[in-house]
């Protein structure tokens, strides 16, 4: 038996990296420190080689990568999608495949935070490390969403229970304010719930900011909230000694979306004119925030990507992965670590079914289980390394504590690469290396 202290859990953002992964005689592992998600992430998956497959039969990797190369070389319309669970070092080479395909590039930000990346752009994020977080964070304002399910380990972890340097009773240093469109089980652990009517965040974030101005709201109440209430609740803001906002998909998947997210980085930026005040989003996917980090220096855009005519073109809604599907717009995909079929709209779905598609995933998913071609790669962080982004954009190194039998999804791209290219791209290990 052997335990690994220290270890990488690359489940969602919060990319906790201080379980201990003990390894049993038999092969067993067993996760200890980790959420429930953690666990069944790292338990659940089998590291033990599996014969990639094509139309549902199992073939040799080079047959596999074969008729991956054509069918993505032969697209007139490739679409590209996901990869908000797999390394840096692989989205930066699947950029790079995109980018010889002429194909659309799109992350699963277009469904979660591509709003978030779209108010960056146009309001400036004031942002910190979730270290500031802990060590400085006297009062939390959550907004649209549910961490004490999402995000199990972010209470315990990062914002509201532990001890920092000027929070050194932990949970007794700090207030918490949580504002959703109804109770949740994190509405358990706030000191303040504030609940806004459906579809009125951007509302009641507007009159929010004109009272921490000091300007006047000519109403009973907004948003379903009693203007006394916001009037408390501008007032415990703006007299925090340091204030830290999260905010999730019920503020960028709402009525408003990236404007609701303009409203919610004004609000901070208008609180640091009397306290000190950050935001940070809190992301899904393990590595979803690397995804928009290797997109935007790679092509200058966050995901919604298209290089079909030879440069980047930004265009979401025109080059994000559902409504290119749903407008029946592409001809072949290849779909990263990510579950579409299982997760957009059954529009999109029918579309993706309709085409050619190469799925990539440690896991046998809705999507991979009737793909034209799934190549079963190694799981980052398990049996493979590379590099995330935990939420708040610090890169973090994933560690490998098993035998690596698999290719990576880095490996699987150059595999591809070579045989578009018909010569010689930067080598990683062999495919056929793996195999042995």
């Amino acid at each position: 038996m052997k335990e690994i202290n220290n270890a990488v859990c690359t489940f969602c953002g919060c990319l906790c990296d201080d379980i201990a992964v003990v390894l049993g005689d038999d092969g067993g592992v067993r996760v200890k420190g980790a959420c429930t998600n953690g666990k069944g992430h790292i338990e659940g998956y089998d590291a033990a080689p599996v014969s990639p497959m094509v139309r549902g039969e199992p073939v040799s990797w080079d047959q596999a990568l074969d008729e991956a190369a054509a069918i993505l070389g032969d697209a007139e319309s490739p679409l590209i999608y996901g990869l908000s669970s797999t390394a840096s070092e692989a989205q930066r080479r699947c950029v790079a495949l995109a980018d010889r395909i002429g194909a659309a590039i799109d992350t699963t930000s277009s469904v979660c935070h591509g709003p978030t990346g779209i108010a960056m752009q146009n309001f400036g994020e004031p942002t910190c490390s979730l270290g500031e977080v802990l060590n400085r964070a006297d009062l939390l304002l959550f907004w649209g969403c549910n961490p004490a399910v999402a995000h199990t380990r972010h209470f315990t972890r990062y914002s509201l229970m532990p001890r920092g340097r000027f929070t050194p009773r932990g949970r007794k240093d700090r207030r918490m304010i949580l504002a959703d469109v109804r109770r949740t089980p994190s509405a358990n652990a706030a000191d303040r719930f504030l609940q806004v009517e459906q579809g009125s965040d951007y509302e009641v974030l507007g009159a929010l900011r004109a009272l921490v101005q000091g300007k006047r709201v000519r109403a009973d109440s907004v948003g379903g909230v009693p203007l006394e209430e916001l009037g408390a609740l501008a007032e415990e803001l703006g007299s925090c000694r340091y204030g830290a906002a999260f905010f999730g998909m019920g503020l960028t998947m709402t009525s408003g979306r990236d404007l609701n997210i303009g409203q919610y980085f004004s609000l901070v930026r208008d609180l640091n004119a009397h306290t000190r005040f950050s935001v940070v989003a809190l992301r899904g996917h393990g590595n979803v925030a690397g995804a928009d980090a290797v997109m935007t220096w790679q092509t200058g855009y966050p995901f919604a990507v298209s290089l079909a005519g030879g440069v980047p073109t930004y265009g979401p809604g025109e080059f994000t992965a559902v409504d290119m599907l749903s407008r029946r717009e592409a001809d072949a995909a290849l779909v990263v670590a990510s579950d579409p079929g299982a997760h957009f709209p059954a529009g999109a779905v029918r579309g993706l079914e309709g085409i050619p598609r190469v799925v990539m995933d440690p896991v046998v998913s809705l999507t991979a289980q009737d793909a034209t071609v799934y190549l079963p790669t190694a799981q980052y962080g398990v049996d493979a390394e590379g590099t995330y982004y935990r939420m708040d954009g610090v890169p973090i190194r994933t560690r490998a504590f098993r035998e690596r039998l698999r290719p990576t999804d880095e490996e699987v791209f150059d595999g591809v690469l070579e045989r578009l290219h018909g010569g010689r791209v930067e080598s990683t290990t062999p495919i056929e290396e793996v195999q042995r």
